[in-house]
């Protein structure tokens, strides 16, 4: 259903529909676009191809191994989340693209002034 994700991007649902379900599934993400440099697109696209190798690897690991992993988290898993998380940081980084909307708000309030 829902999802949440970090940042402002939030907005709770406020129909009936979703009134009995759990606080955590009432928010929704709000696609906005954002505006990114060549560096950050450069960066997030190497990050990408790292998460990619290294979850293949880690696959291909577990197919082997057929459960012979001690418990804990894996180191594997460990660096995927961790460039996980330097991949969202450099993305929500990057400036949001105004909407239409707030072009055109933007747009009249200069035309009036």
């Amino acid at each position: 259903m829902a999802t949440s994700a970090p940042g402002s991007n939030l907005i709770s649902l406020t129909s009936r529909a979703h009134a009995s379900a759990p606080a955590q599934s009432r928010f929704v993400v709000v696609a906005r676009r954002r505006h990114i440099s060549r560096e950050a697109g450069r960066a997030i696209e190497m990050l990408g191809h790292a998460i990619d190798y290294l979850a293949d690897e880690f696959a291909l690991e577990c197919m082997q191994d057929k459960g012979q992993r001690r418990p804990g988290t894996h180191p594997r898993m460990a660096a995927i989340e961790m460039l996980m998380e330097r991949n969202r940081e450099i993305y929500f980084s990057c400036p949001e693209v105004p909407t239409t909307r707030a072009w055109l708000r933007r747009w009249l309030r200069r035309r009036r002034a």
